[in-house]
């Protein structure tokens, strides 16, 4: 430790981790300040069910725009692990239990699937055109997300009038209603814009419309890829090469102020010697905007608000699905739960009027089936499995009264949702931990807010930006900036941030190193 840093950065979790190493590398002395034992933050992996050799992405769990330029630039030691299916869809229509698939990539047999829930090929060619024309937009939003911001007139150039309004100018649902008529394939293609958000489909805050686009940029792809070893491995990596390079990481650091003045800053925080402060050249904020200004003694501060329930699970084995398709392809990739178009929109309705969904609607998805090395051979050998719930439209508001209870029961309804589609019980799949209780583990936003420190379980800190210049005077500027020279936002809460991306990290490093 030493008295001044060219750099302290408040948080280490993975931007903050990314902004340390670029800072490191280019020679600036730079320290790192982690409330928690260490680094991460939420995108680590744990051993969640006591006595059970299981290492379990807890709360982030899958990557997509974590650009392959950071990865390169920094020597990263982790692989992501191409999923073989992108969705499965369990229906039941007309008496029968049937599944839409969606393969990676797509071809026939996605055709066919289509074919078989909807009775035509009209769809699935709706489909194609949709997706092509979003792959339109990404490809020439994600080459700029590590770039200084671009004027929105730009992009639109690039991508034509029409496509723009469709997808920035008016609400996705308009878009998904007119493109689309099967109130299945139409909430397949919605969930990507409520994953962490509370919104309707029609809101015309278009917050729902930003959300839908980070989940389909990334790398110009939208590929959700899986990290091997669990996120944990990523941010591992991280740190390694923030070390690496030469930053300090001092863990179990609960920094209780900042001060800035444009030219010098100074970090103060408790850890096991007590009170400690340093002085700096440049403060950059990994935590959320709102714990930043409560570090800055601005007070009437507003919290953001989660919107979201996580479950984690551990089976014995995959169950059967009523359907008849197989469990080890359905479930590896997304696998929607009562996620149709008009489901989507009741659930919403439900929780805007402060209640628990009836039907919740939720995605489920299975780490190990792509990659194993997160289980114990013990456990690979006897066909255990992961599950990773995500359940949608479940506000912080829903458990503010009694976390507890509104957990159980939240929990409850959204793996009934899930045991609807099985054909067998799921109570029969779920392992059993050293107490033999069941392997089951469930977050809320208080939940997550409590253990991780994300104001309001809000897993982006706050809603979500265009990851454009939407003001003359944003452009140009790397969207990291704050009302003062030398405090900067490197985490979610940066114009780019959200997901794990290293997105806020890398452009607040080079904020001070293109000056």
């Amino acid at each position: 430790m030493k008295d001044f840093y060219d750099v302290v950065i408040v948080g280490g979790g993975h931007n903050g981790l990314v902004a340390a190493t670029y800072l490191a590398q280019s020679g600036l002395s730079t320290l790192i300040l982690e409330q928690q034992a260490h680094t991460g933050g939420a995108a680590v992996s744990e051993r969640v069910f006591p006595g059970v050799d299981a290492r379990l992405s807890r709360y982030s769990y899958l990557v997509s725009l974590l650009p392959d330029k950071i990865v390169a630039d920094l020597g990263l030691a982790s692989e992501l692990r191409s999923r073989s299916v992108a969705s499965y869809t369990p229906v039941r229509r007309s008496g029968r239990d049937i599944g839409l698939m969606v393969e990676r990539p797509e071809g026939a047999a996605t055709r066919e699937s289509f074919r078989a829930l909807t009775g035509t090929d009209t769809e699935y060619e709706a489909w194609t055109d949709f997706y092509g024309a979003v792959g339109t937009l990404a490809a020439a939003v994600a080459p700029t997300l590590l770039e200084p911001l671009q004027p929105a007139a730009d992009l639109r150039s690039r991508v034509g009038n029409s496509l723009w309004e469709e997808l920035v100018e008016r609400p996705l649902g308009e878009t998904i209603e007119r493109r689309f008529a099967d109130d299945t394939v139409r909430g397949v293609v919605a969930t990507d814009s409520v994953i962490g958000t509370f919104a309707g489909l029609h809101d015309e805050s278009l917050i729902q419309n930003r959300c839908f686009l980070y989940h389909l940029i990334g790398n110009g792809t939208g590929e959700w890829r899986v990290p091997v070893g669990g996120m944990g491995a990523v941010t591992d990596a991280l740190a390694a090469a923030a070390r690496r390079a030469g930053a300090a990481l001092v863990t179990n650091a609960s920094v209780t102020s900042v001060e800035v003045d444009g030219v010098r800053g100074s970090v103060t925080w408790l850890g096991g010697d007590g009170e400690r402060s340093v002085d700096c050249s440049w403060v950059l904020s990994n935590v959320a905007p709102s714990t930043l200004a409560e570090l800055r003694g601005q007070t009437g501060v507003e919290k953001p608000e989660g919107s979201q329930l996580k479950i984690n699970l551990l089976l014995r084995h995959l169950p059967a699905l009523k359907s008849g398709d197989d469990p080890a392809r359905a479930f590896a990739g997304t696998f929607h739960i009562d996620e149709d178009y008009t489901q989507l929109e009741s659930a919403y309705q439900s929780a805007l009027a402060g209640q628990l969904p009836p039907v919740p609607p939720s995605e489920v998805y299975c780490h190990s089936l792509t990659d194993p090395s997160i289980l114990s051979p013990e456990l690979i050998a006897s066909g255990h499995h992961t599950l990773t719930v995500f359940g949608v439209h479940f506000p912080a508001r829903l458990f503010a009264s009694d976390n507890e209870s509104a957990r159980a029961e939240a929990t409850r309804r959204v793996l009934a949702g899930l045991e609807s589609y099985l054909a067998e019980p799921l109570d029969a799949c779920i392992a059993r931990d050293a107490d033999g209780n069941p392997c089951i583990e469930a977050k809320t936003p208080y939940d997550i807010e409590e253990s991780v420190g994300m104001p309001g379980g809000h897993i982006f800190h706050g809603d979500l930006q265009w990851p454009w210049a939407t003001t003359p005077a944003e452009a140009g500027r790397w969207g990291t900036e704050t009302d003062t020279a030398n405090l900067l936002r490197c985490g979610s809460g940066a114009h780019r941030g959200g997901a794990v991306s290293g997105l806020g990290g890398h452009n607040a490093a080079m904020t001070i190193l293109t000056r």
